[in-house]
């Protein structure tokens, strides 16, 4: 039997530029500011499938805030974002560096992506429990966890609460209303959804919030919770934050071809919201909007965050291998920390002078947290925990045959 030739092709999705092109963003498309609805708070979500597919933006280019969108916050509400954003940037400098000098195995920042977790932590309450990546440090910070701890952790030292039992950047703080991180992304989804409907049938008042890259959004896990979400009406809000690259994948790879990523919620019944990932104040926006229609028992929101990873994947990384070295300043959604400075300055409550001060004041801060964090050893020298620690916390308490090895290790 002859069989006719294959018409059909195989699709593999390439993006628009590799190292040696042009940097390309003509396929990104963005809707001016304030153009979009804001629909209330009990919306049917059937009637907001153009907020999946649109952009809420709230920051003009010329630094106001427009719409319906744009949030009433105090000029002191505004600086405090502001600082908790320049602190996240000069954490991640700080720890980048002590990388290379070889104190730590591995990190990763989150350049360009601080409005995301700084602008959520702002929005929802302190003791709502947030399920987090690895590029939310911002919500640590934000909720003024110190950032000692933070580097306690990351060089796993005699102060690391979790006793070097995480890689650096897995940061978690139950008081801090922080979830152990996963490297498998997709976990954090099924147990953000799992967390909220425990605190819903118990009458717990708080909600739980859920990020993921947009290459997670594949797995299955992204779908089991977004099921459970729908059915049970979750108090939870499930981000995705499309910072364009997963890992040397583009997001084309997970499906940006064909939708967005925030039109996946529309066929489990769950509103679905884009935003610009790099205004400050849209997503302070649709997560307050999110937070409250959730605590009034409207279920899940799903918030796509469209944004850029402007580094590295992590330390490990080197994007220059898969895509032009000069895209991060040809960004078209610009950078979230100088739109917000743009904003104040805009509104006279800020100055150059000012900013300049805030940076050292920040970097200050950051400094001497280092010098103490190290002070308690590093991956390289100084103190380390004890190896008899390997035993404690696997039971409230510790069985005979635990003791038993224990005895035989001679710790």
């Amino acid at each position: 039997m002859t069989y006719p030739a294959n018409r059909q092709g195989l699709h593999v999705p390439e993006p628009s530029c590799r190292p040696l092109d042009a940097v390309d963003f003509s396929s990104i498309v963005v809707p001016a500011a304030g153009t979009l609805a804001r629909p209330p708070i009990d919306a049917d979500p059937a009637t907001m499938r153009d907020h999946a597919f649109a952009l809420v933006r709230v920051l003009d280019d010329d630094g106001i805030a427009v719409g319906e969108w744009a949030p009433a916050l105090s000029p002191e509400r505004l600086i405090a974002g502001l600082r908790a954003m320049l602190l996240v940037r000069a954490y991640d400098v700080r720890m980048m560096r002590a990388q290379r000098q070889g104190k730590t195995s591995f990190y990763m920042k989150s350049t360009g992506e601080e409005a995301v977790a700084v602008a959520a932590a702002f929005a929802l309450d302190n003791q709502d429990m947030c399920f987090p990546t690895y590029r939310q440090q911002g919500l640590l910070i934000a909720r003024d966890w110190p950032i000692v701890d933070m580097m306690n952790q990351v060089y796993s030292n005699s102060r690391d609460r979790l006793k070097g039992r995480q890689m650096p950047v897995f940061y978690s703080s139950r008081e801090a209303g922080f979830f152990s991180i996963s490297g498998n992304l997709g976990t954090q989804y099924s147990q953000s959804v799992g967390w909220a409907m425990a605190a819903a049938s118990d009458g717990d008042p708080r909600i739980a919030a859920a990020w993921i890259g947009e290459g997670a959004t594949a797995e299955g896990d992204f779908h089991h919770a977004l099921t459970f979400a729908g059915v049970y009406q979750a108090p939870v809000i499930l981000n995705i934050v499309n910072n364009q690259w997963a890992i040397s994948s583009f997001s084309g790879i997970a499906g940006s071809e064909r939708s967005t990523f925030a039109s996946r919620g529309i066929g489990y019944g769950i509103p679905s919201l884009r935003v610009d990932g790099n205004d400050f104040l849209a997503v302070y926006a649709v997560t307050a909007w999110a937070a409250e229609r959730a605590r009034s028992g409207g279920g899940p929101t799903l918030i796509e965050h469209f944004t850029y990873r402007t580094e590295g994947h992590s330390t490990s990384d080197d994007p220059t291998k898969y895509r032009p070295a000069d895209e991060a300043g040809a960004w078209p959604l610009g950078d979230p920390v100088e739109r917000l400075k743009a904003h104040l300055l805009a509104l006279g409550y800020w100055s150059e002078e000012r900013h300049v001060e805030l940076v050292a004041s920040v970097a200050a801060t950051v400094r001497d947290a280092g010098r103490e964090a190290e002070s308690y050893g590093t991956l390289k020298e100084g103190d380390r925990l004890s190896p008899t620690t390997i035993f404690d916390d696997v039971y409230k308490e510790m069985p005979p045959h635990l003791r038993a090895q224990l005895a035989e290790s001679g710790l």
